[in-house]
């Protein structure tokens, strides 16, 4: 995004101008309806729906008594209801997610929560750091540092009265703020470091001064949430379709009415006209408001919610954090999912770094780590030697404490880097109970490692770090700090020793260090070299650790420099890039460090099931190439024996296209992307390929391949090969990556993700999925659906969304047939009333037919029924393929309905029709009226239908058996109600069938109709069952014919990895904060002073920092490497001491 030129003002002493600038208020808006537009609203939604639409139309018509024959009340009972009841769930589900969004802003000591977008003035210690917490904004920067633009309170009332800011208008770059403060005649720089935003958190402080400068969705965290669409299932839009498709189709028969009336002597065009109506309404009755009739839908939607709601199996103890249906009307999409979009950090891993294994001078240390003999014998490193030691802190590997107690220099020179090369923060409330305040969860475990191993980083000032080395306390002026950022990849820090002597200590990208090596370093380098690719091979995020030592007369120069440079208007980071360059040289290589970020629990198992079930996972993930590989390989996504992994990272559009072309797997098409109606993109299908592929592109080179003219390549390339992943990508192009496939590709997509960078991800797919991890909420307030860990997933897709779509898929097809069979009954019976539009039913059973009658059983089958269970559903994933292919309902199986509806009205007309043809009574009465005829076809319909329920259902319980059997025995009581003597008594006009119902059904041939209607209905059923059974068997069929065995004990397979792959560190975060910690607009109270060197202080705190680092989570609670008794995770977290 092209940032303005012009900027916006925000005067604060002239109130008149304040008026004439209209700004936002700082109200946001989280849900869908407010009171007012709730109605019109919703409505316009429902309507959206076709078939409520046409019903709407149809009882329009109803009220026209010369072209309606059926009572209004037969079409605006039931859309009332279906009206009522969906906008009753859509209002309490937008209540429920408002009310979810509500406790971030709870405020309690000492976390103060930002609720608009101010810059920080001054707060309690009018120069001291304030620490911001951006880990509820969801971004990879989860400690911000900020110093206070003006140093006391008379400064800020002077703002009152004659300050002004100009600044940026409102954008989305969460990295980047441009502006200026004018106050009593000096102007003050506004920058990303000056300005709190909206959804963070503050403290340090007890209270501040801040400046607001954007409120409500005008903030940063708003202006990226992106817009809330309505999204629809793909069944929804298969039901528009067929809605569509039926009312010509209807209407077609129809058009054989009029025919029935014409001859030579009359034709009355006055009366065929309404005829025709009326008869096309009859037969219209197959429109599927059955479909809605007692919100069956929706009811079986909010149902299959519940059911993930209560899965205990998708329950994260140690969090305490269910999973979550946040809406109810994807539950059926869940079931053909073809593609799933992941983030990777905090998504597939922990988000929790720990202190691994490290290289020193050429010798490797951890590996023992590896030995589970030699780990059992010897156990965890003893810290007792140091009290300042965090001990939730685990290592394995003595000889390295071995090598610091000798005084090696080697080993302490490393750890002093670790203590010295960072922008950690320090707390010290209480003597040797320290916390970490890390901006880079990488940071906070090696400043954690090197407090352990006896370098201990006690506190900082703008201009000194005190750290204590192996029991006695130093104090290092801090001169210069060389910041992080994307392009440098590293940082480094030049302090003074207490005695005198100047120091650079540099730690970054293995690539990048290298290059700055002094070539006496080559021997050291490549042994180093040797490790690291150990290291990477593991699946550990690798940091580099070098020094220099600097003369005094020439770091005096380079600090003038520095200084102008850092000072200049124009071009300044350009020049200090430059100066960086410059000293960053002929550096002495001290060793490397490897950082793991585990895996969550169950996430290589859940890959490979979710691919058994042919759906396919690409990771966009904004770390670095070699990192993502790393993960892909301990994922099981990336395998040693893949024909090939095509890397693609060519930095221009010529380059990207030649890249795509020689993967070998495919060539871009001769044709572009061919268009049909509406200008819509044909849909790309899928090619098949020869061996596995993978494909790994970087963000620069994605950018190019999203263009116009290249991205049918890059899809076409990406979808031929088994893995894909686009690493240090944009959010944006996140949210791109998903819009390509589902503009191009015919299938369901998936978006799953924990942070705020995921939001556009998620709200661009057709499901998204919020992990509730350390990155806060906002993934999980954009999600559709939230849990706790991503193995969930698997249950989510395999279990819950397979029993939902087959369900829906199965309530459709039965909804239809019945009401088709209901439909044509009435077409046959017009062939003998000249289409005169009289019903063969009485007009309660039309009005009770969809409502009670037939309701309940498809009711239970929909909400209860199974084909396989759980545990076979993921013994066979497979059973998951036929969802992707819209084999369960499409215009394929809606035909078929339709002919099987037609053979069934064929048999439910003309058998009673012929069995009642000129016959009597026992007595002799005549039984062959209108009345009769007509109860007796509501019988063996009713009778018949309940019949095919039961043979569609798999799996009985007691709820199905009393909603089979009790709308039976509602059918008969209702019916015998209604005709007797008393109901005519009462309402003459509404009950003509006075005694119809124990006047026929007390005859024996009457019930011997009955049950020859209902086997000839259902004999063709179940003998085309078993031909199909036996001559071309389902997966499905495969599997409930493998259940007569007992199921296979579920069981996890331990997977081996081994790779080859380099990695380099991937730094997580944004520019660092070197630049504020020297700003010298902050004064830390002095460290504590050790009364004694090393004498025990009791148990410290456990590293709890905001960011994520060894032994630590953003939320304040400690781990540690070593399980017990621990149900869902492998690691044990305990709260601070």
């Amino acid at each position: 995004m092209e940032m303005p030129t012009l900027p916006e003002e925000v005067i604060q002493t002239d109130d008149h101008r304040n008026e004439c600038v209209q700004g936002e208020t700082n109200a946001i808006k989280t849900s869908k309806y407010n009171t007012f537009n709730f109605l019109p609203l919703n409505l316009f939604e429902q309507f959206q729906r076709i078939a409520n639409a046409y019903f709407l139309i149809l009882l329009l018509l109803q009220v026209i008594p010369a072209i309606s024959s059926l009572s209004w009340f037969t079409t605006v009972v039931p859309l009332v209801l279906v009206l009522s009841v969906t906008a009753a769930k859509d209002a309490t589900d937008d209540i429920v997610s408002m009310k979810r969004t509500l406790p971030l802003g709870l405020t309690h000591p000492p976390y103060h929560y930002i609720w608009a977008l101010p810059t920080l003035l001054t707060s309690v210690f009018g120069n001291t750091f304030c620490f911001e917490l951006a880990c509820r904004l969801g971004c990879l920067i989860l400690m911000m540092a900020h110093s206070p633009l003006l140093p006391d309170e008379p400064c800020v009332s002077s703002l009152l009265s004659e300050g002004e800011v100009s600044c940026e208008p409102p954008n989305n770059r969460l990295d980047r703020f441009t502006g200026t403060l004018t106050n009593a005649g000096q102007k003050y720089s506004l920058d990303n470091d000056k300005i709190l935003l909206r959804g963070c958190t503050l403290r340090n402080t007890e209270w501040c001064f801040g400046l607001v400068l954007f409120g409500g969705p005008e903030t940063k965290l708003m202006q990226n949430c992106g817009k809330t669409t309505f999204k629809r299932t793909s069944i929804d839009r298969l039901m528009n379709v067929l809605v569509l498709c039926v009312s010509p189709a209807v209407t077609c028969p129809v058009l054989t009415a009029p025919c029935t009336h014409l001859n030579t002597d009359s034709y009355d065009l006055a009366y065929t006209v309404p005829v025709f109506h009326r008869e096309r309404e009859h037969l219209l009755c197959v429109m599927p408001l059955s479909l809605c009739v007692c919100c069956s839908v929706e009811v079986i939607r909010l149902g299959n919610s519940f059911y993930i709601d209560w899965d205990r199996k998708m329950y994260h103890a140690h969090s305490d954090t269910p999973a979550k249906a946040r809406t109810t009307t994807l539950n059926e999409e869940l079931g053909q999912i073809k593609y799933v979009f992941s983030d990777k950090t905090g998504t597939l891993t922990q988000n929790i770094m720990t202190f691994n294994k490290c290289s020193i001078n050429g010798k490797s240390y951890g590996e023992v780590q590896m030995q589970v003999e030699v780990t059992k014998l010897l156990g965890t490193v003893d810290w007792s030697f140091n009290p300042l030691a965090d001990h939730h802190f685990s290592f394995h590997d003595h000889s390295l404490v071995e090598a610091l107690k000798l005084e090696s220099p080697e080993v302490q020179s490393f750890f002093r880097l670790l203590a010295l090369c960072h922008t950690v923060m320090a707390e010290e409330k209480i003597e040797g109970e320290l916390l970490y305040q890390a901006q880079s969860p990488d940071e906070g475990a090696l400043v954690t490692a090197a407090r352990n191993f006896g370098f201990v980083f006690r506190s900082r000032t703008p201009e000194s770090v005190t750290i204590v080395e192996m029991g006695e306390q130093h104090s290092y002026e801090l001169l210069a700090i060389l910041d992080f950022n994307n392009v440098r990849k590293r940082m480094s820090v030049i302090v003074r020793s207490p005695e005198g002597k100047l120091c650079l200590y540099c730690k970054g990208a293995d690539t990048m260090v290298y290059e700055r090596l002094h070539q006496s370093c080559t021997k050291l380098m490549d042994v180093t070299t040797e490790h690291l690719n150990e290291f990477a091979g593991e699946g550990l995020r690798t940091l580099a650790l070098a020094y220099k030592d600097l003369d005094e007369e020439y770091f005096s120069s380079w600090k003038q420099r520095h200084h102008e440079a850092s000072t200049a208007l124009e071009d300044r980071e350009d020049k200090l890039d430059v100066l960086y360059e410059e000293i960053e040289k002929d550096l002495m290589l001290l060793g490397a460090t490897a950082i793991e970020d585990k895996l969550q629990d169950g996430v290589p198992q859940t890959i490979e099931q979710l691919a058994k079930a042919d759906i396919k996972i690409w990771v966009l993930t904004g770390d670095k190439q070699e990192t993502a590989e790393n993960i892909g390989y301990s994922c099981n996504m990336l395998r040693e024996e893949m024909n090939d992994i095509f890397i693609v990272s060519a930095n221009n559009s010529d380059d990207v296209r030649q890249e795509l072309r020689s993967e070998g797997v495919t060539s871009e098409p001769h044709n572009p992307a061919q268009r049909t109606l509406g200008n819509k993109p044909k849909v790309v299908r899928d090619e098949e390929v020869n061996g596995d592929y993978g494909l790994v592109i970087n963000g620069h080179s994605l950018a190019y391949a999203l263009e116009r003219s290249m991205e049918l390549l890059f899809l076409r390339t990406a979808c031929l090969c088994k893995t894909v992943i686009c690493c240090r990508v944009t959010p944006l192009q996140k949210a791109q990556v998903v819009e390509l496939v589902k503009k191009y590709k015919q299938a369901v997509t998936l978006a799953i993700g924990d942070g705020a960078n995921d939001v556009s991800m998620i709200k661009a797919a057709h499901i998204g999925v919020g992990i509730s991890g350390q990155e806060g909420m906002q993934a999980v307030l954009s999600s559709d659906y939230s849990f706790a860990q991503f193995r969930f997933l698997e249950r989510l897709l395999l279990v819950h969304g397979r029993w939902s779509y087959l369900r829906m898929c199965k309530f459709l097809r039965y909804f239809f047939y019945k009401n088709f069979t209901f439909t044509f009954v009435h077409f046959w019976y017009g062939f003998f009333c000249g289409f005169s539009a009289q019903t063969v039913y009485d007009e309660w059973f039309i009005t009770l037919y969809n409502l009670v009658y037939t309701a309940l059983p498809v009711l239970g089958m929909s909400l209860f029924d199974q084909d396989v269970n759980d545990m076979w559903s993921f013994q066979h994933p497979q059973l998951y393929v036929p969802g992707q292919m819209n084999q369960y309902f499409s215009k394929t199986a809606f035909f078929k309905c339709a002919l099987h509806s037609i053979y069934s009205s064929v048999v439910l007309f003309f058998i009673p029709y012929a069995a009642m043809y000129d016959t009597v009574r026992d007595d002799g009465q005549d039984i062959a009226d209108y009345q009769s005829f007509a109860l007796l076809a509501q019988t063996c319909l009713v009778i018949t239908v309940c019949i095919q329920l039961c043979l569609d259902m798999s799996y009985w319980t007691a709820v199905n058996h009393f909603f089979v059997w009790g709308s039976l025995v509602m059918f008969f009581t209702v019916t015998f109600t209604m005709y007797s003597n008393g109901t005519y008594l009462i309402i003459p006009a509404s009950f003509p069938f006075i005694g119809t119902a124990r006047n026929s059904l007390n005859q024996p041939n009457v019930w011997l109709t009955i049950l020859l209607t209902s086997i000839l209905c259902v004999l063709p059923v179940v003998a085309y069952r078993f031909l199909l059974i036996q001559l071309r068997p389902t997966i499905n069929d495969k599997v409930r014919q493998a259940k007569a065995a007992p199921p296979p004990l579920a069981h996890r397979v331990r997977i081996r990895h081994t790779s080859t792959r380099r990695s380099g560190y991937a730094f997580s975060h944004a520019a660092g904060y070197g630049d504020l910690v020297t700003s010298n607009r902050f004064l830390r109270r002095p460290a504590v002073t050790l009364t004694t060197a090393f004498t025990p202080l009791g148990r410290t705190t456990g590293f709890s920092p905001t960011g994520r680092s060894a032994g630590y989570s953003p939320t304040g609670n400690a781990l540690n490497s070593r399980p017990q008794d621990v149900e869902v995770t492998s690691l044990q977290m305990y709260h601070r001491m």
